[in-house]
């Protein structure tokens, strides 16, 4: 089979079969043309031809144009994941990536946001939100929402009125691999959620279930999330991203740091793993030793 072709198709099956998320399947299939342009380069275009050392010489060649370890360990995950596939499904005798190794990706902690810079930052928009202006209550919206239930920015951005339960205070979504779960929320948050259902008819300029409109009336992107959040972020002081998974970070932080247990943000925040969750219990000892080093005499 053309390589090429066997990366379309195994897109459609990541997306079709798998359930993985658009974003998801846009990586593997980045990665995997790009090393399908390497292997043609190399006078390899059909499956069969793909070797341990094409895949170590592709590699090794992106090591050498300056990527990241994190880049590099996604192309070999990409890369193992299609090999799987061909020899599963019969198209390659063997699996060529079973060997394959890629250099661990570097583990840095999230950014976390301290109470006050959160307090501080929905003091500001619930001023803002006090206007009436429909974004401005769409916004408070939104980041009560993300802070309250350390939802996904696509999660927040999927999401249809039916989802929501102001009466038991929960929303439901739909996560990666197509995983439903139930994911509760306060007070502040349902304050903020009802009075933009009060201005959200000043955005709609056709029907929509979407609960979060854009500018322009339609369901809001995950970009627009991403520029309001990078924009009050912005002048915080702090290292790191300052997108939405900021706000997802600090929930699950200040969760830990306020006695709740692993297992049930595990849950909240729909990880597959709990060692994905254990990361956060490694942000709480990293603030607990910076209290202590500012607080106790003897530090």
């Amino acid at each position: 089979m053309q390589l090429d072709l066997a990366v379309t198709q195994f897109a459609v099956y990541l997306s079709a079969e798998r359930g993985f998320s658009a974003h998801t399947v846009r990586s593997y299939r980045s990665d995997l043309t790009d090393l399908a342009r390497f292997a043609s380069e190399n006078g390899v275009i059909t499956t069969e031809r793909v070797d341990l050392e094409l895949l170590r010489d592709w590699l090794w060649h992106g090591s050498n144009a300056g990527l990241a370890k994190s880049t590099l360990a996604r192309r070999s995950a990409a890369a193992r994941s299609l090999s799987v596939w061909l020899a599963r499904t019969g198209v390659t005798p063997h699996d060529a990536a079973a060997r394959l190794r890629a250099p661990k990706a570097d583990h840095h902690l999230p950014r976390v946001l301290t109470r006050d810079q959160i307090d501080g930052l929905l003091t500001g928009l619930t001023a803002r939100a006090e206007s009436g202006e429909a974004i401005a209550t769409r916004d408070l919206a939104i980041v009560e929402l993300l802070y309250a239930s350390a939802l996904r920015v696509s999660e927040i951005a999927g999401l249809d009125s039916g989802d929501i339960d102001l009466g038991r205070l929960t929303v439901r979504v739909v996560g990666k691999g197509a995983k439903e779960r139930v994911v509760p929320f306060g007070a502040p948050a349902k304050r903020a959620i009802v009075d933009y259902q009060a201005h959200r008819h000043e955005l709609v300029n056709e029907w929509t279930d979407a609960v979060f409109l854009g500018a322009r009336g339609k369901r809001i992107g995950t970009r627009t999330i991403y520029e309001l959040i990078a924009g009050l972020l912005a002048d915080l002081p702090g290292t790191g991203p300052s997108g939405p998974h900021t706000l997802r970070h600090t929930a699950a932080t200040h969760l830990l740091d306020g006695g709740a247990d692993l297992r049930s943000v595990q849950e909240m925040l729909g990880h597959a793993s709990l060692g994905t969750t254990q990361l956060y219990t490694h942000v709480s000892a990293e603030r607990l030793k910076e209290t202590y080093a500012r607080a106790h005499p003897r530090a």
